[in-house]
């Protein structure tokens, strides 16, 4: 077991430690989270009163044998041949789910494309652009966190392309 650093301990997860200590602005929004609620990333909207097209949520697929992040709005899907595409594959499929969390350190609807375990590529869909800040994930359920696309995709190192699917 990894032992947590002081910021974490007091509440703080990977993605928020990584983002603190990148210096880069954010705010944290937390929710109590539904198990019942059939969609992490819809709920995350109703919850903090937000337009579903500024949250995004985080999708871990297989690219060519390798994984590949996908950041994309969730009020859509995500174009499986437009992210490999992007990243100069041949095929996509969404990976599997345990293999996701052990590879992010996360579990799945709280998987944030921020503080991963091992680094993976990142494609962030371009309509993020159109916003000034958008949500993601802050490392678990009930908890998404506020920043500028911008420093989204260059803390992830991320390609911007239109990955999502309204």
């Amino acid at each position: 077991m990894a032992k947590k650093s002081k910021k974490q301990q007091q509440g703080g997860t990977p993605a928020t430690v990584a983002l603190t200590a990148a210096g880069v602005a954010f705010t944290v929004h937390a929710y109590e989270h539904d198990p019942a609620h059939p969609s992490y990333g819809e709920e995350a909207a109703e919850a903090m009163g937000v337009s579903a097209d500024r949250v995004f949520k985080t999708l871990v697929a297989d690219v060519d044998g390798a994984l590949t992040v996908a950041v994309v709005p969730v009020a859509g899907s995500l174009d499986l041949k437009a992210l490999a595409a992007a990243v100069g594959g041949k095929r996509a499929a969404m990976a599997d789910p345990a293999l996701a969390e052990r590879t992010t350190g996360y579990v799945r609807g709280g998987i944030s494309p921020l503080g991963q375990r091992k680094r993976l590529p990142t494609v962030l869909d371009s309509s993020a652009s159109a916003h000034a800040t958008i949500c993601v994930s802050a490392g678990r359920r009930g908890l998404e966190v506020e920043l500028s696309p911008e420093d989204l995709a260059k803390l992830t190192e991320a390609v911007m392309a239109p990955v999502g699917r309204a």
